[in-house]
């Protein structure tokens, strides 16, 4: 079940270098353009992805928790890849969404600003001034993207196993240290627990977007714990009706082995404004 997560800034030279290691490794590319390929079997549409793949929020009430359930359907998508193994994850948060699992091998692709912003411009035929600004507001989403959903620095060095610059390296050597990295033993030793982990962040993934799209449920903030395909229910809601359709999104997921409710009702809700 070997994972590679490659995250890259716009402009780096990381198309190529996925797409030479997935096809050198014969591993499964999970893409853009592979999510494209099955969103309408997660109830996304082409548009929606537009909207929400790698974007920030938007920072309206209404429209987020739509944005939110969406961004956990692309999740699950790539999470469900995941699992099937052999797979190299590009972008999306890919690491993000694998906490607890040690066999992921973490990689991030990176070349200086203005390199990226050349690329760009001979690349889509551009302006540079254009490429500039592009490449620019590339790195602001995707930083913020990363930031909002998973409070990481993006660009924190320590966050990967491997940094490649490619103002210095080839792709045949990007492509070649990827690939020996991954047959690490430490990662190689971990392969079995990681797949047991993955498959509980699979099913926490289920109940969160059971929960987003659950109108019966006002304070979508409470905590989901799963261990073991066990689920721990935890926080507040806001009503005894709030509470039981937690339990019942929960228990109605396929491989849920059962449900524990730590939930406590308040009578108050916070005014948007008290702040």
């Amino acid at each position: 079940m070997a994972i590679i997560t490659i995250s890259r800034e716009m402009g780096s030279g990381g198309i190529p270098i996925v797409h030479q290691v997935a096809e050198d490794l014969g591993y499964t590319l999970v893409d853009g353009d592979a999510i494209k390929d099955v969103a309408a079997k997660y109830g996304l549409s082409d548009e929606t992805l537009q909207q929400v793949d790698e974007k920030p929020p938007a920072f309206v009430e209404q429209l987020d928790r739509q944005i939110e359930l969406d961004m956990n359907r692309i999740q699950l998508i790539v999470l469900e890849a995941a699992l099937k193994g052999n797979v190299v994850i590009y972008g999306r948060g890919g690491q993000d969404l694998l906490p607890g699992i040690n066999n992921v091998f973490r990689v991030r692709v990176i070349a200086p600003f203005e390199d990226r912003v050349e690329r760009w411009a001979e690349r889509e035929w551009i302006d540079p001034d254009l490429a500039r600004s592009l490449v620019r507001k590339s790195d602001q989403q995707r930083a913020g993207f990363i930031k909002y959903y998973f409070d990481r620095n993006w660009s924190n060095p320590i966050d990967y196993d491997l940094v490649i610059n490619t103002a210095r390296l080839s792709v045949d050597m990007a492509v070649q240290l990827i690939a020996e990295g991954v047959k690490d033993q430490n990662l190689v030793e971990k392969k079995s627990a990681g797949k047991a982990k993955l498959k509980d962040l699979i099913l926490q993934k289920k109940i969160q977007i059971a929960r987003l799209a659950d109108k019966r449920i006002e304070d979508i903030w409470f905590h989901i714990e799963v261990e073991n395909g066990h689920v721990v229910l935890s926080g507040h809601v806001y009503s005894e009706e709030e509470r039981q359709a937690a339990i019942d999104d929960a228990q109605q997921v396929d491989g849920v082995t059962g449900v524990t409710d730590n939930l406590k009702i308040v009578g108050y809700r916070n005014d948007p404004l008290d702040h």
